[in-house]
Formats: structure tokens, sequence, C-alpha cells
């Protein structure tokens, strides 16, 4: 994948843009009676580095109800530990090692071992699962906390208003995707865990800092990038999900209340991002300032 950006296309998934000016990540979507406010979200975020754009509150206190990829007040996290019992540990006489190669599984315990995974656990997992754990860890080091991302500062706000939060999938689809990746896809994606995760600090730094100015021309060169590196997996993390969301979304657009609705950021642009499949269905997203 495109040299030190795997970590934000995981776990961050910031925005890009159609368009060449700075503005908010936040979106507005007009339809008959009602408006639709669509914004592109950060998952996690440093704690003293949490603020969220102006954009985020006009969108907010406009709108009655929240949706987002999850609705992550309703997860069951007895549900999700089962989940992963089930399809993310290897099968019963299969090993990591003898999934991944001598050589891979080598590089990967050296991450783990720094990362303090230990390797008993880990031999258990598929290799998506221990990517994810690598990532996870890895930004967790870095400071950074899933606790000040925008979906949860967001849950917080809704659930002391009131306001409703439903989602745009279930955490069994959210999953599902990583898990039904070709065995060689999923040996790929930690090669480029392993290989990227020492730079990652410098680049989401980067990252952050044009989502927050809103510069679209930088994040949207990072996100062609990343489809052209691994388009495969670009595809079932993006391309596919986003086809499954639009008719929900304009679904919305022909209601009678506002509705905001945050997503990974990655979503909205690109070749099959949200705001082109909306345009081309006839409306007209306006980017707030």
């Amino acid at each position: 994948m495109g040299r030190k950006t795997f970590g934000w296309l995981f776990s961050l998934c910031f925005l890009g843009s159609v368009t060449a000016h700075a503005g908010s990540p936040v979106w507005a979507i007009h339809g008959d009676h009602n408006t639709v406010y669509l914004a592109g979200s950060v998952h996690l975020l440093k704690a003293g580095d949490s603020s969220l754009p102006a954009g985020f509150d006009r969108a907010y206190k406009g709108s009655k109800a929240i949706v987002m990829e999850l609705a992550i007040d309703k997860i069951d996290p007895m549900a999700t530990a089962q989940w992963m019992m089930e399809n993310g540990m290897l099968k019963e006489g299969t090993t990591l090692r003898a999934e991944i190669g001598d050589e891979r599984y080598s590089r990967v315990s050296k991450e783990a071992e720094r990362l303090g995974i230990p390797m008993e656990a880990a031999d258990m997992l598929q290799p998506w699962v221990l990517g994810l754990q690598l990532v996870e860890m890895q930004y967790m080091q870095l400071g950074f906390d899933p606790q000040q991302g925008v979906e949860q500062q967001l849950e917080h706000k809704a659930q002391a208003d009131g306001k409703p939060i439903s989602g745009l999938e279930t955490m069994d689809e959210q999953l599902g995707v990583l898990q039904s990746m070709s065995k060689a896809d999923q040996a790929r994606f930690l090669d480029m865990t392993v290989t990227e995760m020492h730079d990652v600090a410098g680049e989401t730094q980067s990252v952050v800092s044009a989502w927050r100015s809103g510069d679209a021309a930088k994040l949207a060169a990072l996100l062609s990038d990343e489809y052209k590196s691994f388009p495969n997996l670009y595809r079932a993390l993006v391309t596919e999900r986003n086809k499954r969301w639009v008719p929900q979304i304009e679904q919305l657009l022909h209601g009678n209340q506002d509705v905001f609705v945050v997503v990974g950021a990655l979503h909205l642009v690109g070749d099959g991002g949200l705001l082109e499949l909306i345009r081309h269905d006839g409306f007209k997203p306006e980017q707030l300032n």
C-alpha cells in the first residue's frame, strides 16, 4: 500500500475532496423537505488534539438524529467477542506460521513483541485480525485514543441530548469485509502493516492537519495512491460498502427531518466515493466552510 499510509486507511479513514478549496469536512445535501449533513470522520484522535472542526457543531445542532457506520451505542461487546472467536481464529490444527511462512512470521513476531502482544495468543489469530491488533497497539503507543475519535464524541453528546443513533451496517457486515479477504490479501495486509508501521507517526499527523484545514488536494492524492497500490482491499473496504450505503443516505433525503451522517472520510471521495455517487443521482452536496 502507499508509503506510510496504511494506518489511516484502516484506523483513521480521513477526508478527501473533489474540490480544491479549504473548508470543513462536512457537506450539506438538501432534499425536498430536509437537509442531510454528510461528514468525514477521524476514528481516533489524541486527547490534546481532539476538538472537532466547526462544521461538525453546526451539523449536529441542526439535526434530529445521527447516523454512523455502526450504531456504536448499541454494540454488544460480548456479541462482538463471540463473533471474533468464531470468525477471527485459525482453524484447529492450523498455525499462523504455516499460514504466512517462516520469514513473514519472524518479522511479525518482532513487531508483536515490541508492542506487547504475546505470540502465544497471536498464533491463534487470522492474519487480518493480527494486522488490526498491531495497528491498534501502534496507535495507542502514539497516544491516539478511540474514545477521543469523532464517533465517540458525537455518541456522548447524542446520548446526553436524547438524539437517536442508527447505523448503516452491522458489526457482522463491517468485520466480515476483512474476514472475507483471500489468504493472499490477508498476508499482504500483514506485510504492509509490519513494513510501514514505524513511519506512521509523521504521516498521520500530516493527514490530521490536512483533515482539519480541508486540504482536499493532499488527501485526494493519498486516496489515489491507496487505490493503485491495493485495489482489491480498497474495493472491499470502501467502494462496495459505499454502494450499500448510498440508497440508505438517499432514503434519508426523502424524509422530513434533518439528519447528520458520519462515516470514515475515506468513503467520501474518489471513484465510487459517496459524494460522486450522490451527485450522479442528481443531488448537490455543498461543502460547509
